[in-house]
């Protein structure tokens, strides 16, 4: 929001030299977010003033309109000649009085201004508009004055456009929709710098009358629950917007439409109360006020014409919507340039309703973003009244006698607060006449609470109970965030200063460092770092297709969801169970993008469903939720464990002139497997690899990932299928492992390292195709017995000579004794033993026996 120092003041009482450093801090206190305090006398250097257009000669030829006008700008120039000036614009005419920046000015943005040639003609200067200025983000048209001012031309512009004042811009949070108006704003400075504050709303307005302003009917008070109207008729259609208004909006980022419009739009920025004005001869019949029908057109001031959805709120006459409630009006019923007879509406809206209604339709209108913040509902009589002067003042007409105000506003409900909540909350003391004090200023009604035990009142007035005084506190109607004892606090807090917290840290208890599970964690992410992967983070959400392209068959527990309620996008509503749909959205995108060689893995949570929990319990922000709730609230919440998942295709190694290169394939997927589980702590003798079929994998491509007996996850080539749906390169590979469901790391004792050489001894076995080669290792490891020191397979064949179904696994046998050089025949029988044990698990026969 924007707003200038000099609107402010005229509601309250800042210091004469209250320099805009001060200003700035008094907001922050205040915990409102500055953007910028800027002074206008700054802005615009060199000579600014105040131009009459002589006269205009249009210029043809030229892919856009372009005018050659003589501008008077009396001695400004030095010569007293008019001023030639070429200018893209065409909202003024002959005889019109503008601002006219002269060579030598510059412009906000350093944009310097100077004599040139341009579209074959000599300019001398600039007819500027607000947005040149920097006085709003209107480029539509240049800035015109109004007939009614007194600049003559030659005279400095500053002042007539508003350029001798400073522009404060602020950054309003959700929760405080009271400071989106001069009132609210005005309001928290008084109290930042203990200066008189002058309500624009207290005013005398008088109530509805038997006779309606305009026939209307509310049918959803939950919707709306006030409306009021007032009829002004007879106005002059070509009455104009007083400069001193204009001079505001501009500065404010509102353009000016015409004396109706602007009125509303004023009392909007002044007060907080959006406002609606409508032709009431374009009105046909009674006005309601319902719920919209699905399927509904209207088409709104912007020119589009949109289709209505049940929850938005609408204003109809006997043809239909005439207006979107709360966030636009519709074009059969706005105000143009013959209407005589004026409709002024307020009302009050309710801000979810308005809220969801204004992203349905992607309609974030001025109006919209302050109901959605919540709007005093004590104000639309005092805004009608305000209207309803103003435009007769500068229009002329007759204001009705007749007043709606349909009203159905409950009244605010007490906040119970024991006084001694802030201090015990925030660590400050804060006595209980502090308290009373600061709360009465926000404007909070603060009565004596209810007693807790049945005792009267102390002297202070305040009841007492066994946990201290207890305070009844009404918030004010323009305070609608203020609705717990918590928020209360923060006021307390925040008017009494920020800066009188203590910043202590917590000390950090000794021997606290990282979880095992975070250790964990990290070890994976450095392990996998290490051998090429990149960490990607990808968006938790998932389309309702998913499932189908990865193949999931319908008993998959992975194929369950948890659907999100209100999701960012309704194309991924649902919460991923499973890390590969993301992980391979995120390939497909940089492979699209000419990243032919990729290898990425992320680790987070998935999401698997509880049907049946029910409802988790109500819990409020009064207290610390008790274990037994926690325990109900985390019953119901999805199951989250943590994965870890790896995508990889392209080439491993790299061909060059040192050779051809290596594919990444299902074997590398399955090595990385075994590489996170190394890095988890689980020792390689409690790891078992094994083929599997599981979808997304190829069914001869997949390798079940086994700890202690218990599959952890899987690792191989994606189906043939998957990656033709998908989009995905051939032979593309992936592994998915569940970190949670691994075991504790065991404590793992150093090596001992022989310093007596090794005996290395290969062994061909022969066996059926079907045994797995991590199988055969495990049975010369265990048939070897201690010598044994390391076990690799290095070889596999398959040919006619072993016969059909038959292959060869080659290994590498490393036997070593700790306190002695090994004989041959010690190590030749440890090799037996250990083919030995291969044939009686598996039939295994050394290949050429």
């Amino acid at each position: 929001m924007r707003v200038s120092v000099s609107w402010l003041r005229e509601h309250v009482d800042l210091p004469a030299d209250l320099p805009t450093g001060d200003l700035e801090q008094a907001l922050v206190d205040l915990g409102i977010e500055v953007d910028s305090v800027v002074d206008l006398r700054q802005t615009v250097t060199g000579p600014l003033v105040v131009g009459e257009v002589l006269e205009i000669e249009e210029l043809t030829g030229f892919k856009k309109p372009i005018r050659f006008c003589r501008v008077d700008v009396g001695a400004a120039n030095g010569t007293g000649e008019p001023q030639e000036i070429v200018c893209g614009a065409r909202n003024f005419a002959q005889g019109d009085r503008v601002v006219v920046i002269l060579p030598g000015g510059v412009l906000p943005g350093d944009f310097h201004i100077g004599a040139r040639k341009t579209y074959g003609r000599n300019s001398h200067g600039m007819i500027c508009s607000a947005k040149e200025l920097g006085l709003g983000d209107d480029h539509s048209g240049i800035i015109v004055l109004p007939e009614d001012s007194p600049a003559k031309p030659g005279d400095d512009a500053r002042p007539v456009v508003g350029l001798d004042d400073v522009v404060v811009e602020l950054e309003i949070t959700p929760d405080r929709g009271y400071a989106l108006s001069v009132r609210g704003l005005a309001r928290e400075l008084s109290h930042a710098l203990g200066v008189p504050f002058r309500d624009p709303a207290d005013l005398p307005a008088p109530g509805a009358t038997a006779e309606p302003a305009y026939p209307v009917e509310v049918r959803d008070t939950v919707g709306c629950d006030r409306f009021a109207a007032r009829m002004v008729r007879g106005v002059d259609p070509t009455a104009q917007t007083p400069g001193w208004m204009s001079r505001r909006l501009t500065v404010a980022g509102v353009r000016s439409i015409s004396l109706p419009v602007d009125i509303t739009n004023y009392l909007m920025l002044e007060l907080g109360q959006p406002m609606h004005a409508f032709d009431a001869d374009r009105i046909s019949g009674p006005l309601v006020v319902r719920r919209a029908e699905p399927g509904e057109k209207l088409t709104t001031l912007d020119g589009v014409t949109r289709t209505l959805a049940a929850e938005d709120m609408v204003i109809c006459d006997d043809t239909g919507p005439v207006s979107l409630a709360a966030v636009m009006g519709g074009e059969t019923s706005e105000v143009v340039a013959t209407t005589t007879d004026v409709l002024f509406e307020a009302a009050h809206w309710d801000p979810a309703m308005v809220g969801r209604t204004a992203r349905r339709h992607k309609l974030f209108s001025e109006a919209a973003k302050r109901w959605e913040r919540g709007v005093d509902p004590a104000l639309p009589l005092v805004a009608l009244e305000k209207a309803v002067r103003l435009l007769t003042e500068h229009a002329g007409g007759t204001v009705g006698d007749e007043i709606l105000d349909v009203d159905h506003v409950r009244p605010r409900t007490p906040v119970t607060l024991p006084v001694d909540l802030p201090s015990r909350r925030v660590g400050v003391a804060y006595p209980p006449e502090r308290v009373v004090e600061l709360l009465e200023q926000v404007g909070c009604a603060v009565t004596a609470g209810a007693d807790r035990l049945g005792e009267d009142p102390g002297e202070t007035g305040v009841a007492t109970a066994a946990g201290g005084a207890v305070l009844s506190v009404t918030p004010p109607t323009w305070r609608p965030d203020l609705t717990d004892p918590a928020d209360l606090v923060e006021e307390v807090v925040r008017l009494d200063g920020y800066d009188r917290v203590p910043s202590v840290l917590p000390t950090a208890p000794p021997g606290r460092g990282l979880t095992a599970p975070q250790q964990r964690r990290r070890a994976v992410a450095r392990s996998l770092a290490e051998r090429g992967y990149v960490e990607v983070l990808a968006h938790p959400f998932v389309s309702a297709e998913l499932a189908d392209q990865l193949g999931l068959p319908a008993d998959d527990p992975r194929r369950p969801a948890v659907r999100v309620a209100n999701p960012l996008s309704e194309e991924e509503p649902l919460l991923r169970t499973t890390l590969l749909g993301p992980l391979l959205g995120i390939l497909k995108r940089n492979v699209g993008r000419g990243q032919r060689d990729v290898a990425i893995y992320e680790i987070g949570v998935v999401f698997h469903p509880r049907p049946g929990v029910g409802a988790p319990p109500a819990m409020g922000v009064d207290r610390r939720p008790t274990d037994e709730e926690f325990a109900r609230a985390d019953a119901v919440v999805p199951a989250q464990p943590r994965h870890v998942a790896v995508v990889l295709t392209g080439e491993l190694e790299p061909a060059g002139w040192w050779g051809a290169g290596r594919p990444a394939g299902w074997a590398d997927a399955v090595e990385t497997g075994r590489t996170v589980l190394a890095a988890a702590g689980i020792p390689a003798d409690r790891v078992t690899v094994r083929a599997a079929e599981r979808a997304p994998w190829h069914p001869g491509r997949c390798a079940e990932l086994l700890v202690d007996g218990t599959a952890v996850g899987y690792a191989g080539e994606l189906h043939p299928t998957v990656v033709a749906t998908l989009e995905l390169p051939r032979r593309t590979s992936a592994m998915e492992l569940d970190l949670d469901a691994l075991p504790e790391a065991p404590v793992v004792s150093g090596p001992a390292v022989s310093t007596f050489p090794p005996a290395l001894i290969d062994v061909a076995l022969v066996v059926d195709e079907s045994v797995p080669a991590a199988e055969v290792e495990r049975a010369l490891a265990e048939g070897a017995g201690p010598l044994l020191e390391d076990v690799r397979l290095f070889d596999v064949y398959a040919s006619e000579q072993l016969g059909a179904g038959r292959r060869s696994l080659a290994y590498k046998l490393t036997f070593r004794a700790p306190d002695r050089t090994l004989a041959g025949e010690e190590a030749v029988a440890a090799r037996d033993a250990a083919v030995a044990e291969a044939a009686r698990r598996f039939g295994a026969t050394l290949r050429g026996a």
